[in-house]
């Protein structure tokens, strides 16, 4: 019991810490999802918001613990974990929204739009010298890809005649090469996405401050760079962690403690390195030291970015007018959102609801068996 306090504790903690995270990692001049100028981003009422929004989301994760210990001792003990895990992150976005919508009226009602003249800033070099790909940080994923796969044809030979059904391990099917490489078919697929979505957000529109055009511009060029790298090491961790599982699945390896926790590793490693990340660069790179020069530019202008447009306290955005299919999100650093008012991302959409009910006719009819809710571990 004691083991599943601290497993209590330690997620109420974590998701605590996420929450209180989301405004701090955000730039001083999007307080909660709403832009305002920089020599608004220390007002008054702005920061009273901040730290009411942190004793509240601390009050929270009091009252989870006091409420979920108790509870460990009369119901299933995981169901309580992860109700109170649900609850204190639901609470979080809802005091969240709560700030966002409190510093948008203020902001409306004290004319803070009109005390700065609106504009943008264009950096054309982002089209014509891009950030390019850092291949180099995908190599630790590919390799990892061929090894695995180089160990499972080694041993695809001596497999017996059944194998536990990955990645739930619950029950054996007949073996057979989708069935014993079935690790190593996720490693491509996670490799192959996340390298698409790198060549993505490298192409995305960047998200400049109008104010500080210069600094900004070269501070999410490294941004940009430093998203790529993890993003590409990400799905090193990602394919370590299958790499794990395929041992046991080709039963190199006997189910063991030990085996148990280096499966996880890899997963605590790639979340220490993006908050480490995070915590240091910011959103977008605003936290990243100014070089000579670029202590004092203002432009004079604030960001033209109406607040209109954006929808759940910054998740969500919706402009017809605005060409980009993909922005940088207002919520948390290293986020992206689709412009829901763009007609191609509808279209994407449509396509991929198309897809999913026909997954979901074929398996009805009994053509395919839909993959079943599982656990990798």
């Amino acid at each position: 019991m004691t083991l599943l306090i601290a497993a209590d504790l330690a997620v109420i903690a974590l998701v605590t810490c996420l929450m209180l995270a989301l405004p701090a990692l955000a730039r001083p001049t999007l307080p909660f999802g709403v832009r305002v100028a920089a020599e608004r981003a220390a007002d008054p009422f702005v920061v009273a918001q901040r730290r009411g929004f942190a004793r509240l989301v601390l009050l929270v994760a009091v009252a989870a613990v006091t409420i979920s210990v108790p509870a460990l001792f009369s119901a299933a003990p995981p169901v309580v974990i992860g109700v109170t895990a649900t609850a204190v992150a639901v609470a979080g976005l809802l005091l969240y929204y709560r700030a966002h919508h409190r510093i948008r009226a203020a902001k409306e009602a004290g004319g803070w739009t009109a005390e700065r003249r609106q504009g943008v800033t264009v950096d054309t070099t982002f089209r014509t010298d891009p950030v390019r790909v850092p291949w180099p940080w995908g190599l630790p994923a590919a390799a990892i890809l061929l090894v695995t796969a180089g160990i499972g044809w080694s041993r695809y030979g001596s497999l017996p005649a059944t194998l536990p059904r990955f990645p739930a391990y619950d029950t054996r099917v007949p073996t057979t090469v989708p069935v014993a490489f079935e690790p190593v078919l996720h490693q491509a697929a996670i490799t192959l996405l996340v390298l698409v979505v790198v060549l993505i957000v490298l192409r995305a529109r960047p998200d400049l401050d109008a104010a500080r055009p210069s600094g900004s511009g070269r501070r999410y060029r490294v941004y940009l760079r430093g998203v790529a790298a993890l993003s590409l090491l990400s799905a090193a961790c990602l394919n370590l962690v299958l790499f794990v599982a395929a041992l046991r699945l080709w039963e190199v390896v006997t189910p063991a403690v030990g085996w148990q926790v280096a499966t996880y590793l890899p997963l605590v490693a790639l979340l220490g390195g993006w908050l480490a990340w995070e915590i240091r660069v910011g959103q977008a790179g605003h936290r990243l030291p100014a070089l000579p020069g670029e202590e004092q530019e203002d432009s004079g202008l604030a960001q033209r970015d109406d607040d209109r447009h954006w929808f759940l306290a910054g998740m969500v955005y919706v402009n017809r007018r605005d060409p980009a299919l993909l922005v940088h999100a207002r919520l948390g650093s290293s986020t992206w959102t689709l412009n829901l008012g763009h007609p191609v991302v509808w279209l994407l959409l449509a396509v991929l609801v198309v897809a999913l009910a026909g997954l979901g006719l074929l398996a009805l009819l009994g053509v395919i068996d839909l993959p079943r809710k599982q656990s990798l571990f």
